[in-house]
């Protein structure tokens, strides 16, 4: 794993991202090797202040919007919550942030500034962001170098 980028102790991660370590997914054993390496690595992981509650949104349609075969029961629902509470995440907001995520939103033309205030973080923390979102990592991909996507992983671990 010498290629991967542990330079800094810091890592911004996703709610999409964090979703697959409590509800199975594609990709979510990978999210679990990842999430694990960075835990034996010393990494702390950080997102904004709003990420909770996106990630219960999340677990929370999944009981009541989906099609049948990705719907949760209430109990499956229950459980993933439970479990996401156990992460290690640490929530944040820093000067700037606000402001930065409008620019970074205008910028990358998004539509919503959920994901542009991700990103913001990382950049005012100087760290990487990792997310499981193709649509985002594709939408920054050569703009933004400290975005990173799941599948990055993936390649890394067969080098």
């Amino acid at each position: 794993m010498n290629e991967m980028d542990v330079r800094l102790k810091e890592v911004c991660v996703d709610a999409c991202l964090v979703v697959k370590l409590v509800i199975n997914e594609p990709d979510s054993a990978l999210a679990d090797a990842l999430f694990a390496w960075w835990q034996e690595q010393g990494v702390q992981l950080i997102a904004p202040v709003f990420c909770p509650v996106e990630i219960d949104s999340v677990i929370r349609r999944r009981t009541v919007i989906t099609t049948p075969e990705d719907r949760l029961t209430p109990e499956q629902a229950e459980i993933a919550f439970e479990a996401v509470q156990a992460i290690p995440l640490k929530t944040i907001s820093v000067p700037g942030q606000r402001r930065r995520g409008w620019e970074l939103a205008k910028e990358l033309k998004l539509p919503v500034v959920y994901d542009s205030h991700y990103l913001a973080l990382a950049e005012l923390r100087n760290c990487d962001f990792w997310t499981s979102d193709a649509r985002l990592y594709n939408n920054v991909k050569g703009r933004l170098p400290y975005v990173h996507l799941l599948s990055e992983f993936a390649s890394e671990l067969m080098r």
